[in-house]
């Protein structure tokens, strides 16, 4: 394990995570097309959100923060894909990382203890969507064993200009 590893805990996240998470969310509402929401959030707006994730079951998520100064430096999650119940075994899973996070393995810290959170529960596929370009998150996906299953174009509008959307899917 590197120093860089040894600097980072990450655990399930909790209420008292809120406005670190809220912030770090809205980082990418602003400044990039990673998410598809176009307004900025208050904490209590985005409580449910947070509350939706047990600390148990597969919908899960799990808090990257710095050792020293309890700073979250990212976040996975495991969440519904659909509400129809016959998709109860396919979760669709994200990473949001702090902006100078980036390069120092959190992403894959955090992936490690999502998939290992998710070993034994009834998940069959976990799928991810990452808006291009994004190669940084191509190519953390496909080192957990998630495979291009192709593209819907043009799905979302941000900044003056329509985004596509490539699919990513993993057996679990």
């Amino acid at each position: 394990m590197s120093s860089e590893f040894a600097k980072v805990q990450v655990r399930p996240g909790t209420e008292e995570d809120l406005e670190g998470l809220t912030e770090l969310y809205n980082h990418y509402v602003l400044n990039t097309p990673t998410t598809f929401d176009t307004r900025i959030f208050t904490a209590e707006e985005r409580r449910p959100w947070l509350l939706s994730y047990p600390q148990d079951g597969p919908h899960r998520l799990m808090v990257a923060t710095d050792v020293d100064s309890q700073r979250i430096l990212g976040y996975a999650t495991s969440g519904t894909f659909r509400a129809k119940p016959a998709y109860g075994t396919t979760v669709e899973v994200t990473v949001y990382l702090a902006p100078d996070a980036g390069g120092r393995g959190v992403g894959t810290l955090l992936y490690t203890a999502l998939f290992e959170a998710l070993d034994g529960e009834d998940v069959h596929r976990a799928l991810a969507g990452i808006v291009p370009p994004n190669e940084a998150s191509v190519r953390l996906h496909e080192r957990f064993g998630f495979r291009y299953v192709g593209t819907y174009r043009e799905v979302g509008r941000k900044f003056d200009r329509y985004w596509d959307v490539a699919w990513y899917e993993k057996e679990l």
